[in-house]
């Protein structure tokens, strides 16, 4: 199976997101080749959700989960100690005030 490279996947991201007309952009740059995303969803109310990407050992699925949620500043500090420990990580900020990040269709979800 041919997997993608974490800067094609990032860019093809933030073009959905732009076609949906939902703002977004990269916080941090990772490894282009195989660094992690964190997603950082904030809603402009002062609150915020930060989502990685889990894979399951037992049935082999990869889905999005919350890493953490809160107050902007509480995310901004969990995703500021990820990146303390993984420098490859990249960190996208989506700002939408329904909170959409469209992690949940097709071909972002699994």
């Amino acid at each position: 199976m041919t997997r993608l490279t974490t800067d094609f996947w990032v860019a093809a991201y933030l073009n959905r997101l732009r076609l949906a007309d939902i703002p977004a952009f990269v916080v941090a740059k990772g490894d282009g080749t195989a660094g992690a995303v964190l997603v950082k969803q904030n809603t402009l109310d002062g609150r915020a959700r930060a989502f990685q990407r889990s894979f399951d050992l037992t049935s082999g699925e990869r889905a999005w989960i919350v890493l953490t949620e809160g107050t902007e500043a509480e995310v901004d500090a969990a995703i500021s100690r990820q990146r303390g420990f993984d420098r490859d990580l990249w960190v996208i900020e989506v700002e939408d005030r329904e909170g959409r990040h469209l992690l949940d269709e097709p071909g972002l979800s699994t």
